[in-house]
């Protein structure tokens, strides 16, 4: 059919990058209760309703008409080898005309922390950024005290770029948080902010 986006896939040497389904509901629930305790320091406050099937419904539907629409690239992130939900990342907040840019954002169940599997994950969406959707700039944001999350994006390729204040609400304050972003033309060398 005419108009119609082709189904996203992103694959990398471990992972399988796509479009969040219903049949998903019961692995990303069955994750993110479990790592609830890992997640929520970084998150903004879960809605009563986060973890039941009409809000996952809701977030399927939202994800597909963003994709289609241009405005964000939604993706959930399997592990080969077994097909098992590792996380999610999403590039979100995109803009078109001069500005060609969006936001990333991600998080990893508890399980499946410090294996490198955020770092394939960023790689491949940013290449894909750049390559398939003609964006020059990716920007992300996190906790100033979340070094797991400034040492992955660092290592990504990201840049330090400052501090935003109140950013985000994020375990029911606002709060600041530390900007980064990857160019597809980077001539800014090697970032100099520490952790």
């Amino acid at each position: 059919m005419l108009g119609l986006k082709p189904k996203l896939q992103i694959e990398t040497e471990r992972l399988l990058l796509r479009l969040p389904a219903h049949s998903d509901y019961r692995v990303w629930s069955e994750l993110r209760r479990a790592s609830s305790g890992f997640l929520t320091p970084w998150e903004p406050t879960w809605s009563q309703d986060h973890l039941t099937r009409r809000a996952f419904t809701n977030r399927v539907s939202w994800a597909a008409r963003c994709y289609k629409s241009d405005t964000a690239v939604p993706l959930f992130i399997f592990r080969h080898a077994d097909d098992v939900l590792v996380g999610a990342i999403t590039l979100d907040n995109i803009r078109r005309g001069p500005a060609q840019a969006g936001t990333l954002g991600y998080w990893v169940g508890a399980p499946h922390i410090r294996q490198g599997y955020m770092r394939e994950a960023i790689i491949a969406v940013v290449r894909h950024a750049f390559a398939e959707m003609d964006l020059s700039r990716i920007e992300a944001a996190c906790l100033p005290e979340n070094s797991a999350s400034r040492a992955v994006l660092e290592r990504t390729g990201f840049k330090y770029e400052g501090v935003a204040q109140s950013y985000l609400q994020i375990n029911g304050r606002w709060r600041n948080h530390v900007l980064y972003a990857s160019l597809r033309h980077d001539r800014r060398g090697r970032s100099d902010a520490g952790l």
